[in-house]
């Protein structure tokens, strides 16, 4: 729950200031390695450096590697962690509050006629942000000579550099130029942001070699996990929610966005192979149209869940399921569910996406076909693997978001705060 809600509006803000980034992406070379070798540095490092975060996805949204990393930060830093922009009535305005302690989120408002693009946004809430920086209670002397952190490059020419401080992060969890409704120019944004960051974190081994190439202080932090949490998933008094404990046995379950990188061909085809059976869809719409989506009585849609709910969730599949479709839009993942299913104890069966293929082979049982992948789910199903599953425990037990959020921390200090180069690195 937050802690304190306020607004801030654009009423509120005395003078019409105007983005001072004009973006111009002939003005990168995507092709070369650039580093912003202009900010000013101190030799000295900080443990206590506050992080303004440009993120794209909700803080109330699926629970991933954004919050894992800035539940984990805040025990050491102050993080403001402003979203996209959302429609609302009224005038442009702010809507902040304090997520948890030392994390600030700011959404903010603006009506459906101005939500033009993502430089127009910034044009509009830059000066409302840098009032509420000055004078918000929950803001105000708390982030002076911050760290900007981005993980959309969309809104990047609009803030980059806005607030002082002394350095910016990149963390590429995806290759967002290949998703559906994706911007035409954020191929040229990311390009921007990049020639601009002191460092460069990826979610996954694909996007650290595809990046490396443009960037000299590249890191792959792959997938971590909460052991604690979704080991939960082993114990015996964890009880399984009603949604799926009454539903026909045996059980095929995935939780996760529902979106367009899955394969719902597969899907369908996994629950007429085994109509006895229940295929549990546990997760948020995002992207796609959910009457186009395979309807049988077997499938079953849940919706959005709780994070404190899915390990009891997970104790209740049978064989956990990443049915993801081999598209552009899949081409660089690292799925975090992989770790969290491993975590809850379950036998695992995925399509042969690149990065599950080389990081969780052979506790994940891969498929190349969609007869592999039903085949697959039967033999985890009828005779599930103990030693697999075990070996699953133990490689989630040793890859925890804590130590990731900590190696992370020191590259940051080490690439803004210190002097010495660094390189790329492979985690």
């Amino acid at each position: 729950m937050s802690k304190e809600t306020d607004e801030l509006t654009a009423t509120e803000v005395t003078s019409s200031a105007s983005s001072s980034t004009n973006f111009d992406p002939t003005v990168v070379d995507g092709t070369s390695v650039i580093r912003n070798q202009t900010r000013n540095r101190t030799s000295s490092g900080r443990s206590d450096f506050p992080i303004i975060v440009h993120c794209h996805l909700r803080w109330d949204f699926v629970w991933q590697r954004p919050q894992q990393i800035f539940s984990r930060l805040a025990d050491n830093h102050r993080i403001l962690f402003i979203e996209d922009p959302e429609i609302a009535d009224g005038e442009p305005h702010l809507a902040i509050d304090e997520v948890q302690p030392n994390i600030v989120r700011l959404i903010p408002k603006v009506p459906q006629a101005l939500a033009i693009n993502a430089d127009k946004d910034a044009e509009i809430f830059l000066p409302l942000i840098r009032k509420a920086l000055r004078e918000h209670p929950l803001l105000a002397g708390h982030f002076d000579d911050p760290v900007q952190w981005f993980y959309s490059p969309m809104s990047a020419p609009g803030y980059l550099g806005q607030f002082g401080g002394h350095g910016l992060v990149y963390d590429c969890m995806d290759e967002l130029a290949s998703f559906r409704f994706a911007p035409p120019d954020i191929a040229d944004r990311e390009r921007f942001v990049m020639s601009k960051a002191d460092v460069v974190f990826t979610g996954g081994f694909q996007l650290f070699e595809s990046k490396s190439k443009h960037h000299s202080n590249v890191h792959f932090y792959g997938c971590g996990v909460d052991v604690e949490h979704y080991g939960k998933a082993r114990l015996e008094e964890t009880e399984v929610p009603a949604s799926v404990a009454s539903l026909p046995k045996p059980v095929f379950g995935y939780f996760g966005v529902i979106d367009e990188r899955l394969d719902y061909e597969l899907v369908a085809a996994l629950a007429d192979r085994f109509p006895e059976a229940s295929v549990v869809m546990a997760g948020p719409f995002a992207k796609v149209d959910r009457a186009e989506l395979p309807d049988r009585p077997n499938i079953h849609w849940l919706g959005q869940q709780k994070y404190s709910d899915l390990p009891a969730l997970v104790k209740g599949f049978d064989v956990c399921l990443m049915p993801f479709a081999l598209n552009e839009a899949t081409k660089y993942i690292n799925p975090t569910k992989t770790l969290e299913y491993m975590a809850g104890g379950k036998p695992v069966v995925s399509t042969a996406i690149a990065d599950v293929v080389r990081n969780f082979t052979p506790i994940v049982q891969v498929a190349r076909s969609p007869e592999e992948f039903v085949d697959a789910v039967e033999r985890a199903w009828r005779s599930p693997d103990a030693g697999l599953i075990a070996e699953g425990i133990e490689r989630a037990s040793a890859a925890t978001w804590d130590a990731t959020v900590a190696s992370m921390r020191r590259n940051i200090q080490e690439a803004v705060f210190d002097t010495a180069p660094a390189s790329a690195i492979a985690h």
